[in-house]
């Protein structure tokens, strides 16, 4: 037993938890603060959301009938402590790792996970379409969202806000407000009212007052319901959530039990409440210093010191592709006034904070919000600025409409600078960037490009600046570059022209992307054994190098095509000119892409291995198309 968390000790599911007496919470709260910290410091991943919700998330489980009861986390890297509580706490310490816990709520782990939320702003929505079904199943379990304040900035909570209040199922949001302090607000008073607000009592007395007040003139009935809403707006600043068709009851403290507590039981127990919203305000990071300190309140973190807070991080060998960007965009805008940088949310993540600090005028961020990112650079691209949408290819994807119908369509130039293309390690699935070359490809007269190195990168960011006359994408990987040279002056390339590196007799790769390396390892290795091998950077997906794809194929017996995206992508667009010609007698074409699968977090690189895309594999594919031994020894890299 761990002496610092005996009392965590004997809860091994919510089951066990709910036999505790109210005065026991406390301490575990505590204990479960500790051993959240405990478990992330060896893990590395999301601290200070889950470290925001300790005292939440024991009191959901108490209150409620987990499983039974549905409780959605949005976004899911708040779930640690749930994870925990949960039956998943001896694996906790495998979180992010290959084998072990995802990072975020996912429905084949565990059945306390009704729905998977490494994306933000759908819990409402998923939680909704629970409560209706429950309806329709005349069963009365309670469905229960609780969502982020950066969460709820998102279009499509509110379109799921909107549809909840037109309705009268029974739906408890739980509104996680974690940007502000405890404010004065938040005290014994507001706690009371919340209690008071929440209370049988008063939502029946509040019912009846309404059917009273619909007895009187109109002129009357107006007033006693301007009187009421301006009460409780002056009190709770619900009025937002009121007009929208929600009960507000709030805010209340998040890490006080003794205000939690009954205001959770109060909402549970009212069977005709319709759709609540509770307003809880917490502290991102609670109870941990180093975490309460930090501007980004430990919001993901690596491996760490538990008594310093010090982070465990590997020296870099290069810059990453991020802050390569970053930087790249910043000189370029620094010669430049009509540059623009706009991001969702993730200006740390995706470079765009580097640009910020010199051109803040010029740099926005627009919350959780893809779509409105895309169609907000739309609008600044046709007063002949230059917006660069910097936006995560995962995340891309939710903003793909806006992509067609907004940018593409009335061909306007919105330049897309997209981070996390390819496996992205301890993020797994959900934050893959596996599609963005299929259905960006697929969009006529767009200009989609991959940065085969760091100095490539600055290459392409010089490039999408120019085009002027239609969108532009492109696209690179996390983590590090590869430790090339970096370029004095950044080059732009001509639109739809590849590089040979490498040049050979029998085996042509062609490589789109952060493969190359691969590539040139590969092409040693065939050359150990005998097969002269060409090696060449795509840097095109669309429009691709028509003129060296027909050379490759009419000069090599194998051409294998390489990228770090779906089926759809790059191979096709090569596939489809070698057959519109014939041109695929003469050499023996082999795509190489990701597996049709979602592959769970792990190491990037055995990620790439599972995926079968490293330099063995490419040398395995050559083989086997040639009709030779397909042994292949992997000697040291230079």
């Amino acid at each position: 037993m761990n002496t610092s968390t005996p009392l965590l000790d004997k809860v091994n599911s919510p089951a066990a938890l709910r036999t505790l007496p109210e005065g026991d919470l406390r301490q575990l709260a505590d204990e479960l603060r500790t051993e959240t910290i405990s478990a992330v410091s060896q893990t590395g991943g999301h601290l200070g959301a889950g470290l925001g919700v300790i005292e939440l998330t024991v009191a959901l489980h108490y209150v409620f009938n987990t499983p039974a009861d549905r409780l959605i986390w949005d976004v899911g890297h708040q779930c640690y402590p749930h994870k925990i509580l949960t039956e998943r706490r001896d694996r906790i310490r495998t979180l992010r790792q290959g084998g072990g816990l995802s990072g975020f709520t996912k429905r084949a782990e565990s059945i306390y996970d009704p729905f998977g939320t490494a994306h933000s702003s759908t819990s409402i929505s998923a939680g909704l379409g629970m409560a209706v079904a429950r309806d329709l199943d005349e069963a009365d379990n309670s469905v229960i969202a609780v969502i982020g304040d950066g969460a709820m900035s998102a279009g499509m909570a509110f379109e799921a806000l909107n549809n909840a209040g037109s309705m009268n199922s029974r739906l408890i949001v739980i509104l996680n407000d974690n940007d502000m302090s405890i404010a004065p607000p938040v005290g014994a008073m507001s706690a009371y009212l919340s209690r008071l607000l929440s209370s049988k009592s008063y939502m029946s007395l509040r019912s009846l007052g309404k059917h009273i007040a619909e007895r009187f003139p109109k002129q009357l009935e107006k007033a006693a319901e301007r009187a009421e809403e301006f009460a409780r707006g002056f009190v709770t600043g619900g009025t937002l959530f009121e007009e929208m068709g929600f009960y507000y009851v709030g805010p209340i403290d998040g890490h006080n039990l003794e205000h939690l507590l009954p205001v959770l039981k109060n909402v549970r127990d009212a069977e005709d409440a319709g759709p609540v919203l509770i307003h809880v305000v917490t502290q991102k990071g609670k109870g941990y210093a180093p975490a309460e300190k930090s501007a980004d309140k430990y919001h993901g973190v690596s491996k760490f010191d538990i008594v310093t807070g010090t982070q465990v991080k590997a020296k870099p060998n290069a810059p990453s592709y991020t802050k390569v960007f970053g930087q790249t965009l910043t000189k370029l805008a620094d010669k430049d006034d009509k540059i623009v940088a706009v991001t969702a949310a993730m200006p740390d993540g995706t470079g765009v904070n580097i640009f910020q600090e010199k051109h803040p005028a010029r740099s926005f961020d627009v919350g959780i919000a893809e779509q409105h990112a895309v169609t907000f650079c739309a609008g600044l691209a046709t007063e002949g600025y230059k917006p660069f949408a910097a936006i995560y290819s995962t995340f891309l994807q939710r903003g793909y409409d806006q992509v067609v119908h907004d940018v593409a369509i009335q061909q306007l130039p919105v330049r897309f600078a997209i981070d996390r293309a390819g496996y992205v390690g301890a993020d797994g699935q959900t934050h893959c960037g596996a599609f963005d070359i299929t259905y960006l490809a697929s969009l006529p007269d767009f200009v989609v490009m991959a940065a085969s190195d760091e100095a490539e990168l600055v290459h392409m960011v010089a490039t999408a600046a120019s085009i002027d006359d239609r969108p532009s994408a492109f696209r690179y990987p996390r983590g590090e570059g590869v430790g090339v040279d970096m370029p004095e002056e950044p080059e732009v390339l001509e639109i739809g022209k590849g590089r040979v590196l490498r040049e050979g007799k029998t085996v042509a790769i062609l490589s789109l992307g952060a493969r190359l390396q691969e590539s040139l390892h590969a092409a040693d290795l065939l050359q150990a054994k005998g097969y002269s091998t060409t090696v060449a950077d795509a840097r095109f997906a669309k429009p691709i190098d028509a003129d060296l794809v027909r050379r490759l194929a009419r000069d090599h017996d194998v051409l294998i095509t390489i990228e770090e995206g779906s089926i759809g992508g790059f191979a096709t667009q090569v596939i489809d000119l070698l057959v519109r010609e014939d041109l695929t007698q003469q050499v023996k074409v082999r795509p190489m892409y990701m597996p049709d699968a979602f592959l769970d977090q792990d190491k990037p690189e055995a990620q790439y291995e599972q995926a079968g895309l490293t330099a063995p594999h490419i040398v395995s594919t050559a083989l086997t198309a040639l009709g030779a031994d397909t042994d292949v020894e992997t000697p040291a890299r230079a």
